[in-house]
């Protein structure tokens, strides 16, 4: 009998571990991308090759890294193209990538759209959950449904998009992740 009395005194306690348990910040690990570049990767992430991020991401102008999680499913990635907008066009960026993304998918589910300061530096953000759709008439292929974060900032002629990307139906697992990730960058 005083077993029981016991675990019944001590359950509100094992709950409220196991509740904080599940809200602990994911584990990063501080990497540089270049010399004025660093960021926060998820444990278990590792680099893509060249020619990995060529199959992967092809375009003209290839990612400066790009890092996925071992079954590949999900991503982060830091690309930097040249820009003829400043940093006080962030009100105008938001405005052009929020444009943009509505444009590229058939459906596009907002969750964030601002401008925040993240260590001292702006940044444009864009959380959203997008699905591309088939629209095919002989077509019975199910919708791509994608959690998406990106991030733009400006730096002298150069804009940097950061993008962490995972299927929609696990966002609940990587969203702190993805978020976590975007607050630890630093750029000098």
């Amino acid at each position: 009998m005083k077993t029981t009395s016991s675990f019944f005194r001590l359950a509100p306690l094992l709950v409220l571990l196991l509740s904080l348990a599940a809200f602990v910040a994911p584990k990063l690990k501080k990497t540089a991308i270049n010399k004025s570049i660093s960021v926060g990767v998820p444990d278990g992430f590792q680099a893509l090759p060249d020619d990995g991020i060529a199959v992967k991401y092809p375009s003209p102008r290839k990612p400066l890294a790009v890092f996925s999680n071992p079954s590949g499913r999900v991503d982060f990635s830091v690309a930097q193209k040249p820009s003829t907008f400043s940093n006080r066009d962030y009100a105008l960026l938001l405005k052009i990538y929020k444009a943009s993304i509505q444009n590229m998918y058939s459906k596009v589910e907002f969750l964030a759209e601002d401008i925040r300061t993240i260590n001292k530096r702006d940044f444009v953000v864009l959380e959203f959950v997008s699905t591309v759709a088939d629209n095919r008439r002989a077509s019975n292929l199910a919708p791509i449904r994608r959690y998406q974060m990106v991030q733009y900032t400006i730096t002298g002629d150069q804009l940097t998009v950061f993008t962490f990307v995972a299927p929609a139906d696990e966002k609940a697992q990587w969203q702190p992740t993805a978020q976590a990730v975007m607050q630890s960058i630093v750029m000098k």
